[in-house]
C-alpha cells in the first residue's frame, strides 16, 4: 500500500525571534517520527512528509509530543492529508475575489469541526474582514487592507472558532501545492 502524503502546520513558531524552530532540526524530527519525504516550506511551519495511512488527529498529538520534546515549548498542529488541500486549491473559494495589492486572502485549519457556523457569508462590521466559507475544518476569508489598516480579523476567527486554529495566506498554499505528488 502506498503511503499517504500529509501537511503538517505548526502554530506560532518563528515569529518575531520567539520560540524559535530551525527547519532542518524540524525536518529531522519528523524523520525521527518515522516519516518519509520530508520537506518543509517557509519558516512558519508548513512541513509536507508521507506516512502511512493514519488519523489526522493521532499524527498531531504524536508530531506535538515530539516537537516540545526537542525544543521546550508546546507546539500547536494540525495536519491535513495532501489531498484535501489539494481539492481546496482546485476548488478556489477566492475565484470571485477582485484581489489588489490591499486584498488579503486568508486559509485557516481548525482542530475540530465547528459546533456553530456563522451564518455565511460573514462580515465584520466595516466588511473589511469577512469569512467566506467553512468547510472540511477549514475557512476561507478574506481582508480588505484599504478599508482599514487595524481590523481585527484573527480575533474575530478565535471568537467564532476557538484557539485550535492556524492561518495562512493563499500565496503560502500555492507555494505548498507546487511541493505536492
Amino acid at each position: 500500500m502506498k503511503p499517504t502524503q500529509y501537511i503538517a502546520f505548526l502554530r506560532g513558531i518563528n515569529v518575531g525571534g520567539h520560540k524559535k524552530v530551525p527547519m532542518a532540526e524540524l525536518r529531522k524530527r519528523m524523520e525521527a517520527l518515522g516519516f518519509a519525504q520530508v520537506i518543509t516550506i517557509l519558516s512558519s511551519g508548513n512541513v509536507i512528509f508521507t506516512a502511512s495511512d493514519s488519523e489526522e488527529i493521532t499524527l498531531e498529538a504524536d508530531i506535538a509530543k515530539e516537537l516540545e520534546q526537542s525544543f521546550g515549548f508546546p507546539i500547536p498542529v494540525l495536519v491535513r492529508k495532501a489531498e484535501t488541500v489539494a481539492h481546496l486549491l482546485e476548488s478556489n473559494p477566492f475565484q470571485e475575489i477582485k484581489v489588489t495589492k490591499d486584498m488579503r486572502l486568508y486559509v485557516s485549519f481548525l482542530k475540530e469541526e465547528p459546533p456553530n457556523l456563522p451564518t455565511l457569508p460573514w462580515a465584520n462590521e466595516d466588511s473589511s474582514y469577512r469569512i467566506l466559507e467553512v468547510k472540511d475544518r477549514i475557512v476561507c476569508s478574506v481582508l480588505d487592507l484599504s478599508i482599514t489598516q487595524t481590523t481585527k480579523g484573527m480575533e474575530a476567527l478565535e471568537q467564532q472558532f476557538g484557539k485550535d486554529i492556524t492561518t495562512r495566506n493563499w500565496n503560502t498554499l500555492l507555494r505548498i501545492a507546487k511541493k505536492l505528488d
